[in-house]
């Protein structure tokens, strides 16, 4: 079976996103993203070639990256959709813009995902499948992560025995914080919050398994929802870099940081710079840029791509 042309190869250098070049209101604009309201109750997100570290953006962006978020969720959505209900439409193509009602220039298209109006519960739905992050510290200082006692003696990056839901606040600035599934109940109702635990578990297992297949660890991965007619549905990127922690398999070795498919190239330098991660960031070097965006790009290769072959013999 031959494998279906990829969209993201030979993308073109960073875009910016032109003022005016979406003829639609402009609902909200954060460090990385944009957002369009559209006629029919639907939204157009877009996923700029921006990043941030140290919740500063930085002077420049990642060619590519925004339409490897925007694909990637897409390919997702599609593959879930039956387990776990989204709100994604389609990505904006030149192709589908009439169709879908949208009036922007070329510089969105590929990069912006038309989706279904929501409303949006104040909530991060974070799962871990391993010891990384703000999970790791918690852990270090509690020997628990959002309340849930885990084993002594676990190392950094090691494997939980089954992964657990840790939701966190959504906060407008400033840092999210974790929150136990009791204050979760509080915050959304209980119904609600077990919907949003077993739907966010079900979407990391499907991710994690086929990343598995690809030679990919999920480490963690967190979900946004909202609600339509009342019902809880997931309204923004889902197992993408920014996201989600990928890890190669092939190079794990629990103890310590993992290598990972996102803006580690990016957080090493700066933290290599004696930048004391007040703004206005440095500028990056060509090459840290570049390392970036393959980055990005081999993830999409990867998650989107068939399996590699197995060796024969081996138990499928």
């Amino acid at each position: 079976m031959t494998p279906p042309e990829n969209p993201i190869a030979g993308l073109p250098p960073m875009r910016e996103s032109p003022p005016g070049g979406v003829r639609a209101p402009l609902v909200a604009s954060g460090k990385v993203r944009e957002i369009y309201e559209l006629p029919g109750e639907k939204l157009l997100l877009v996923a700029t070639d921006r990043i941030s570290a140290f919740d500063v953006v930085l002077p420049q962006g990642i060619p590519g990256k925004g339409e490897v978020l925007s694909r990637l969720s897409a390919h997702w959505f599609e593959r879930t959709r039956a387990v776990v209900p989204n709100a994604f439409v389609a990505v904006l193509e030149e192709s589908n813009a009439r169709r879908l009602g949208v009036d922007a220039d070329a510089a969105f298209f590929g990069r912006s995902m038309v989706m279904r109006r929501a409303e949006p519960l104040p909530v991060e739905c974070v799962v871990r499948g391993y010891l990384a992050g703000s999970g790791w510290s918690d852990y270090r200082r509690s020997g628990a992560v959002s309340g849930i006692e885990l084993p002594r003696g676990l190392r950094h990056a090691d494997r939980l025995f089954e992964p657990v839901f840790t939701p966190s606040t959504k906060a407008a600035s400033g840092h999210d914080e974790a929150m136990t599934l009791d204050e979760l109940r509080r915050a959304v109702g209980d119904r609600r919050a077990e919907v949003l635990r077993l739907r966010s578990l079900a979407l990391y297992r499907y991710g994690a398994e086929r990343a598995a297949e690809r030679g990919i660890l999920l480490a963690d991965t967190k979900f946004e929802f909202g609600l339509i007619d009342g019902e809880p549905v997931v309204i923004d990127e889902v197992l993408t870099p920014d996201s989600s922690r990928f890890w190669p398999a092939d190079r794990y070795r629990p103890g310590g940081e993992q290598e990972s498919f996102d803006k580690q190239p990016v957080r090493d330098w700066l933290a290599a710079s004696g930048w004391d991660r007040s703004p206005p960031a440095p500028d990056l070097p060509p090459d840290v840029v570049r390392a970036t965006a393959d980055r990005y790009r081999r993830a999409y290769d990867i998650l989107t791509g068939p399996p590699p072959d197995r060796a024969a013999g081996t138990p499928r």
